[in-house]
């Protein structure tokens, strides 16, 4: 399949890297000349000035890295030309803009896919099967934790919208219930604009509780979340691509010397198969499009998820509740 990339910073550039093994990269298009024609070369493919460029050579789906608040632009042109499109997250800066893409989409008949990257990690895949399967017992609480310092290609938004959105969006689907409140506390430490840490509380439909710690203020970069199941404890590491499994049995005991209470514990490691999130993603587009079915995760899926960032952006300034 023919295929681009509008947008080649930090993501963009990755973007363009996969889909030079897995398809045929026509071309890659940047605002700074200089830079698409730095990564066109390292791709072998050409570098174009404008969308038009890019859809007159041909490409068929495209993917858009570009600064947030251009998402909706840049995809509704590329829509508009009948180009299938993947949108990195978030898919747009409102909730209004994402409303339109999908719809835009929808209306064109294209495929929308969105770029929730860890949706696509191994560990998630073999977590969500486990949990269908029964095999760990009934989902009660889910925590995820994505902690790291400051990026500096982060510009446009705080921490809940650039890396909570990984977890919502995870969580979201490992649960397999909507999200029915959202409660979120937080702020600004060290830069003027945006938050930069938040803990944030996900009280879901079905029961199931989560909470999702982010932060742009930690020394060292943590990428993980856990499940408490009724038959087990699973923490898995985004990173690694493994997975603990835990289980416990309770000892004989008595019940005059409650400090030396028996636990058996019983811990395994699994180690799934390892592949990069970021070409099961671009794999999964372009099966897509020439399958004519929805991706993994699709533009309602990121507009859902969207919402749920944006309720915990307001709960973290307004120190509330927020029902959805």
């Amino acid at each position: 399949m023919r295929v681009g990339v509008v947008g080649v910073g930090s993501m963009g550039q990755n973007h363009a890297r996969v889909y030079s093994e897995i398809a045929d990269l026509v071309g890659v298009v940047d605002a700074d000349g200089e830079v698409a024609k730095r990564v066109a070369a390292r791709t072998e493919t050409q570098p174009f000035a404008s969308v038009k460029e890019l859809v007159t050579a041909g490409a068929e789906a495209v993917s858009v890295a570009v600064p947030t608040n251009l998402h909706a632009k840049v995809a509704k042109e590329l829509i508009d030309a009948g180009v299938h499109v993947l949108v990195e997250k978030p898919l747009a800066a409102t909730m209004d803009e994402a409303r339109a893409i999908v719809g835009h989409a929808k209306q064109a008949g294209v495929v929308l896919a969105a770029g929730h990257v860890e949706r696509h990690n191994p560990v998630v895949a073999f977590a969500k099967e486990a949990l269908g399967d029964g095999d760990w017992g009934d989902l009660i609480t889910a925590s995820s934790r994505r902690v790291s310092n400051f990026p500096d290609r982060v510009r446009d938004v705080g921490v809940i919208l650039d890396l909570g959105i990984h977890d919502v969006d995870v969580l979201r689907y490992v649960v397999g219930a909507p999200v029915e409140s959202v409660y979120a506390a937080g702020g600004r430490k060290v830069h003027a604009t945006f938050e930069d840490h938040a803990t944030i509380l996900l009280n879901f439909r079905n029961g199931v509780n989560a909470f999702v710690e982010v932060s742009w203020l930690t020394p060292m970069k943590v990428r993980k979340f856990a499940l408490t199941c009724l038959r087990n404890f699973v923490e898995a590491d985004y990173t690694e691509q493994s997975v603990f499994i835990s289980s416990s049995t309770l000892q004989r005991y008595d019940p005059s010397d409650l400090y030396h209470i028996s636990f058996h514990y019983d811990t395994r490691q699994v180690s799934v198969q390892k592949e990069e999130p970021l070409k099961r993603e671009l794999k999964d587009f372009l099966a897509a499009v020439q399958e004519k079915r929805a991706p993994l995760v699709s533009g309602e899926d990121a507009l859902e998820t969207l919402r749920v960032c944006e309720a915990a952006v307001r709960s973290q300034r307004e120190r509330k509740l927020i029902f959805l």
